[in-house]
């Protein structure tokens, strides 16, 4: 079976995903934002929110350069609106309430509409009454396909995320003053696709495009693949073109919130025999998020039959040229309540950009971080002043990593930096997209306690 049949076809995509599939162009199929229930333990959950009364969100596919039509209707109580995060669009498709959209209230629907530019993977999620809505499950994966199948037997979707639940399977609060001054408010049931360690079967000795997303409101990953021959091949949408080492338990792969990685897979040639993506998590032994197991005779397939993936058409920055612009993500200096509007708010702020703690989405005369004019490069230094690591998300834009005071890193092309402790990055980038761009880290506590601020473009 081709990749394309493999992903479209009614049955196989469903059964092989784990999750549902939409492939979404010229005739959409309605989003429908609205309550779910789910078995995330033995017993069913209520309270969570989805595309669907009772399964996570979808995969939602795409092509590169072809029109997406996404209606998305809000049947909650709550307001909302949907980013479509890593996606270079239209600032007024972006979905970030007050900054590009006014958000949706019950009964409202808003008819994103835009033209992907870049292949790889990327996900999607409300940018409006965030915390609440992302912690009971409103976190789904998008795949925007190549115009060149590069000729893979079969595709593995995971999307990685937390839950925070108390004995009997009902919500505890998303999240805690303490845990939002810190690290953030972690989940205790670990699931992949909602399932806890699911296994999914592909062909022996086929070829695996694996496509992991950190979905979650917290979690930093700490992740492996065991007994398996693989290679990264795309990080946070964006082809790979250079050796990266593949993680290991000793020096595992580190995915923060909102960042994507594309394993390719060679799958063991005996049938039952499973490869198992690894998670370290803190204070418990080593624990099988997914397993892909072996099935049917073995196709035989060869890793160097995998075509390379197209690069996307992105502009690269001439740093001979590059402005530079800083920023100081720590503590606030100063308390006072966010004024977020209809999009909600944990009530106090203990994050800053550049020691200013973001006012709320609904505050009136606030002003860009920085204001960049369009087709140049710049190069930002982004500064972790605090003992807590950060995922720091530009949206609408993407950057290379030019050099850390405390690490190498790999020029991959990348939409979400995480910052370690005490970290200073220097990125560049090209400012090829109009607008104003949210930057905020994607620890949500910290982003709805003053670490987000926007970027403008003109």
């Amino acid at each position: 079976m081709r990749r394309r049949e493999f992903l479209l076809g009614s049955g196989a995509a469903a059964g092989a995903l784990g999750l549902g599939g939409f492939a979404l162009a010229s005739n959409p199929q309605e989003l429908v934002i609205q309550p779910a229930s789910f078995a995330l333990r033995d017993q069913v959950t209520d309270g969570m929110v989805s595309l669907s009364p009772d399964a996570p969100p979808p995969v939602l596919y795409g092509n590169q350069g072809e029109v997406m039509r996404l209606p998305v209707r809000n049947t909650l109580p709550d307001y909302t609106a949907m980013h479509w995060h890593g996606l270079r669009i239209p600032n007024g498709m972006d979905g970030v309430p007050y900054l590009t959209q006014m958000p949706m209230g019950e009964g409202d629907q808003f008819d994103y509409e835009f033209i992907p530019p870049d292949a790889g993977t990327y996900w999607y999620h409300p940018h409006c009454m965030t915390m609440e809505q992302m912690a009971h499950g409103l976190t789904g994966v998008m795949v925007i396909a190549e115009a060149e199948d590069p000729g893979f037997d079969s595709e593995q979707v995971i999307n990685l995320r937390d839950f925070r639940l108390d004995e009997v399977g009902a919500f505890l609060p998303a999240y805690t003053p303490r845990g939002a001054a810190r690290a953030g408010t972690f989940g205790n049931v670990h699931t992949a696709n909602w399932l806890q360690a699911p296994v999914y079967d592909h062909p022996a000795g086929g070829l695996v495009r694996l496509r992991v997303v950190n979905t979650d409101t917290t979690r930093i990953y700490k992740l492996n693949l065991d007994h398996a021959e693989a290679r990264i091949i795309a990080w946070d949408g964006h082809p790979v073109d250079i050796d990266v080492p593949l993680p290991s338990v000793a020096e595992p792969l580190l995915l923060g919130p909102g960042q994507r990685v594309d394993f390719a897979v060679k799958m063991p040639e005996v049938e039952g025999k499973t490869v198992n993506l690894i998670a370290k998590l803190p204070g418990q032994p080593l624990r099988s998020m997914v397993g892909l197991q072996a099935v049917g005779a073995s196709v035989a397939r060869d890793m160097r039959e995998l075509k390379p993936l197209a690069k996307n058409p992105v502009a690269r920055p001439d740093l001979n040229k590059a402005e530079l612009h800083e920023f100081v993500f720590g503590w606030t200096p100063e308390g006072g309540e966010p004024n977020n509007g209809f999009c909600g708010s944990l009530g106090y702020n203990f994050w800053s950009i550049n020691r200013k703690p973001w006012p709320g989405d609904a505050a009136q005369d606030v002003g860009p971080l920085a204001t960049l004019q369009m087709g140049k490069s710049y190069v930002l230094r982004l500064r972790n002043e605090s003992p807590n690591l950060h995922p720091i998300h530009l949206h609408g834009l993407v950057f290379a990593p030019l050099k850390s005071n405390l690490r190498k890193l790999p020029p991959l092309m990348t939409d979400t930096m995480l910052l370690l402790k005490d970290e200073v990055v220097e990125i560049a980038l090209v400012a090829d997209n109009p607008g104003d761009w949210a930057f905020h880290c994607h620890v949500i506590e910290h982003q709805k306690t003053g670490l987000t601020g926007f970027v403008r473009v003109v």
